[in-house]
């Protein structure tokens, strides 16, 4: 019997979890298709993007908790992007979006 136990304690337990795992994917789906992107995500595009998106957002949060003037045209990676030639204009434009997303969320609207 006590062989039993020892094999049937452990096969239980693992039945157990594997079952929250399925019923958690489960829930996860049923999320309506329209609900909206979070505000720190950054948009769909390259990967250069992307970065410069979330460089904003961070930086905003940085100027904000070091009580820094809220300005992305102010920010060190607005002035010195760590992009090249024609890539700079769009490293800056992902990056303004971003860190305007940023204030927009910490200031409640």
């Amino acid at each position: 019997m006590k062989k039993l136990i020892r094999i049937a304690t452990p096969l239980i337990a693992v039945a157990l979890m594997s079952g929250t795992t399925v019923s958690a994917h489960a829930q996860e789906k049923q999320t309506p298709a329209s609900e909206s992107r979070s505000w720190n995500t950054p948009p769909s595009g390259t990967e250069q993007a992307q970065s410069a998106y979330r460089d904003g957002v961070e930086a905003a949060q940085l100027d904000k908790a070091a009580h820094r003037k809220i300005d992305a045209k102010s920010s060190h990676l607005y002035l010195h992007p760590p992009v090249k030639g024609a890539a700079r204009d769009e490293y800056r434009a992902n990056f303004t979006a971003g860190y305007e997303a940023a204030v927009k969320h910490t200031s409640g609207e």
